[in-house]
């Protein structure tokens, strides 16, 4: 069952100033050592990362929080399984705040071109039964 739906819009070129801007620092604080991995295989790395960064600001929206209180950016860690469809895991602080809500998986998508990357999250929870 579906609770909630989140979804972001990121400018690439801003995704690249960051970077170039703050390098290592930024990257860190952000992707953990799996998705800089994904994104520094890639030619078009600053198109991955973009849309890793839509894809974690789409989930603070469907959790509701936003980025604040002991949320790290690496609570949420988005790595492709072995088709290429990206997945998400929670880690920390947000991982306590999703089990709250009861929100037992995302499912998310992305996609991107050189000048933006969108993504969008839905949260899932088991049904419950009625009866």
């Amino acid at each position: 069952m579906i609770i909630a739906h989140g979804i972001d819009l990121v400018d690439c070129p801003r995704i690249e100033d960051m970077i170039n801007r703050h390098n290592e620092r930024f990257i860190n604080r952000v992707f953990t050592p799996a998705e800089q991995a994904y994104a520094d295989a890639n030619k078009n790395r600053i198109e991955k990362y973009a849309g890793r960064f839509a894809a974690k600001e789409a989930i603070l929206k469907l959790v509701g929080t936003g980025w604040r209180g002991k949320i790290a950016w690496t609570d949420i860690e988005v790595v492709n399984n072995i088709s290429g469809q990206p997945q998400v895991r929670l880690d920390g602080e947000l991982k306590n705040i999703a089990d709250k809500l009861g929100i037992t998986q995302i499912s998310i998508s992305i996609t991107h071109t050189a000048n933006f990357a969108i993504a969008s999250a839905v949260a899932l929870t088991s049904a419950k039964d009625e009866a």
